[in-house]
């Protein structure tokens, strides 16, 4: 796919839009003022393989937890603003990468100012934030409604205020529970604006639905090459986030590193459990936790005739037979095994990829 080509900006030392990576990012829920228990969210969330995390910034005193964030984890910071400039101001001074905010709700011009202020001598980015719940009434009226329109022409009318300012390392999201609306207006902002986007699904759900409303969301955009950074929604644990992210962005090719486990649905020809063979080979890579450099493609086929075909780009794989299995690689049959060691010599073949 063709990536959209947008304006690069920095983000701690890492670097968005541009044509660089995608960005993974998540938020921590942990209550505002318990340092211990967010940075431990942080630093799961870190180990998990995110880029990005996110926290509340309500008050001064969560400003001062931002230094004792950043000595301790390696991934960029956000802090998340609402209504207070200063909270702003002073979570740049003391050291966050980048600003979520939603001008919106700043006040007036003068204190958007400071805040656009003292990003630019920090060279700190700002997140504009825009949701159904945040358009303007006037958007509303227009608009009838949280519409895509309303959502797109809010997030480009805030991005004005701030290069009014003389600022523009900026970064839209425009969210909606909507997935449709949602995707709609990232595509007239793609159409827009050349600023880098993040793209999300708010309010998505639980792990399973939730998931399912991201991938749909989120995947549709990166593959029409819209995107730059992802956070999927989840009321999960906040690890989930980061696991259902490299999934999609695995799915869509755009994830350097990981197994792509493939399997057929099941037919009349299938002659082993293949159902409990995939079950326990998700569960047992999940457990290794690989985390191999370069995409390992791995395939459970039920059938034996056209297994190795059907799969044939994958680095390796099973075809299933009457109580057994042909282990294939790139296509090419290596030997047969017996239903029973399927999960085990699989497992091991993929490690020995994964090294």
């Amino acid at each position: 796919m063709e990536r959209r080509q947008t304006r690069k900006i920095a983000v701690g030392e890492l670097f968005m839009g541009g044509g660089e990576r995608i960005l993974i990012q998540s938020m921590t829920n942990a209550p505002a003022h318990d340092r211990e228990n967010t940075l431990s969210q942080i630093k799961a969330l870190e180990r998990a393989g995110c880029d990005v995390v996110r926290f509340t910034v309500p008050d001064m005193e969560t400003v001062r937890n931002i230094a004792y964030y950043k000595e301790n984890s390696s991934v960029a910071l956000v802090a998340d603003i609402h209504f207070d400039h200063r909270l702003a101001v002073e979570s740049v001074a003391a050291g966050i990468d980048k600003v979520r905010i939603n001008p919106g709700n700043i006040g007036s011009a003068d204190k958007v100012k400071k805040v656009a202020l003292a990003c630019l001598e920090r060279k700190v980015p700002i997140r504009i934030g825009v949701n159904s719940g945040s358009v303007e009434k006037r958007l509303l009226e227009k608009y009838q409604g949280p519409t895509a329109e309303a959502l797109a022409q809010s997030g480009i009318e805030q991005a004005q205020i701030l290069e009014g300012f003389g600022f523009s390392d900026i970064v839209i999201s425009v969210k909606s529970s909507s997935v449709a609306t949602m995707i709609k207006a990232n595509r007239l902002l793609a159409q827009k604006t050349d600023y880098p986007l993040h793209l999300g699904v708010t309010e998505a759900g639980g792990k399973e639905m939730g998931t399912v409303k991201s991938a749909v969301g989120i995947g549709s955009l990166l593959i029409d090459g819209i995107g730059d950074t992802v956070r999927v929604s989840l009321t999960d644990d906040v690890t989930q986030e980061v696991d259902a992210a490299k999934k999609i962005l695995l799915a869509c090719g755009l994830q350097e590193g990981g197994i792509d486990l493939v399997s057929c649905p099941t037919c009349g020809r299938t002659k082993i459990d293949l159902i409990s063979i995939v079950k326990q080979m998700e569960n047992k890579l999940a457990e290794l936790k690989l985390s191999p450099k370069k995409t390992v493609k791995a395939a459970v086929m039920g059938c034996a005739v056209n297994g190795p075909g059907e799969a044939r780009e994958a680095d390796v794989g099973i075809a299933g037979g009457d109580g057994y299995a042909l282990l294939f690689k790139k296509g090419q049959i290596i030997e047969k095994i017996p239903e029973d060691k399927i999960v085990e010599v699989l497992t091991s073949e993929i490690v020995k990829l994964c090294e």
